[in-house]
């Protein structure tokens, strides 16, 4: 017979005593002496980078003032694509039937974060393959059931000058020819289908598929599997292989195919 650990053994005590337990004391994780937050996440505005067929961000002024009460008011109007700045791609963006923006579980937002360092250089159309993923485990073991796939490519430090991050300053249908920015390899992309059990892919650049496809390969494998994307993610130089923890929390937009994201990651140490 199993004799039951420590802590059900303080429980059943406590509950015997007519106590509750304890709750976990995470405020370390949250005053700073446990860790760091890192945002990993561009600013949104007129200057960031969308995709050249989206609807860019537009900020309007409603109020901005003095009002006839005495006091200083603001309040400003919004539109934007779903798909551009940092974002999220909900399954039902490249996969017919699979869920929606405000269907995407916590569980694929929230988790430990496997960062693969995979340098594009100058190599516009650089593609993170499968050997990234196999020097990645060679290091630090079998990437866990759960884990956030992060790609660091470095496309970062090029946001936001369009024409450096996506390979065109055009707009429009006539731009999609010319992007070239890095992505995953659609072989990785099934490979880590095949073998293991992410909860999401995020990358440093525009697109999960880099700037060429046409048949975005790489989108249809995971999303149809129901593993969200997360694009232009920044600051991911500053998180370790191995051992940060992501939070990336999209606006809930009830049967959307995105929306924009703020991802942070906590660093322990």
């Amino acid at each position: 017979m199993k004799r039951p650990g420590g802590l059900h053994i303080i429980a059943a005590l406590a509950l015997v005593s007519g106590c509750a337990p304890a709750p976990p004391d995470y405020s370390a994780v949250f005053d700073g002496t446990a860790g760091r937050w890192i945002d990993l996440t561009h600013d949104v505005s007129a200057d960031a980078v969308f995709w050249p067929t989206a609807d860019p961000f537009v900020l309007d002024t409603a109020a901005y003032g003095m009002t006839e009460g005495g006091y200083f008011y603001a309040s400003f109007n919004f539109a934007s694509s779903e798909h551009g700045g940092t974002h999220i791609d909900a399954p039902i963006h490249f996969a017919e039937g699979r869920i929606s923006t405000e269907q995407i579980p916590l569980s694929a937002m929230i988790g430990p974060a496997a960062v693969i360092r995979d340098p594009a250089g100058d190599d516009a159309d650089h593609q993170v393959g499968v050997e990234a993923l196999a020097a990645w485990e060679a290091r630090n073991g079998p990437i866990p059931s759960g884990a956030i796939v992060l790609l660091d490519t470095g496309w970062a430090n090029r946001w936001p000058d369009p024409a450096r991050y996506l390979g065109t300053a055009l707009r429009g249908e006539e731009a999609v020819p010319e992007l070239h920015f890095p992505g995953m390899d659609p072989e990785a992309a099934q490979w880590l289908v095949d073998n293991r059990d992410i909860a999401a892919l995020g990358i440093d650049t525009a697109s999960i598929d880099h700037g060429q496809s046409s048949g975005f390969e790489t989108h249809r494998i995971l999303y149809e599997e129901n593993i969200p994307g997360y694009e232009n993610v920044a600051s991911l130089a500053e998180l370790p292989e191995w051992g940060a923890f992501v939070v990336a929390l999209p606006m809930k937009i009830a049967g959307g195919s995105g929306g924009p994201l703020r991802i942070v990651a906590f660093v322990p140490g």
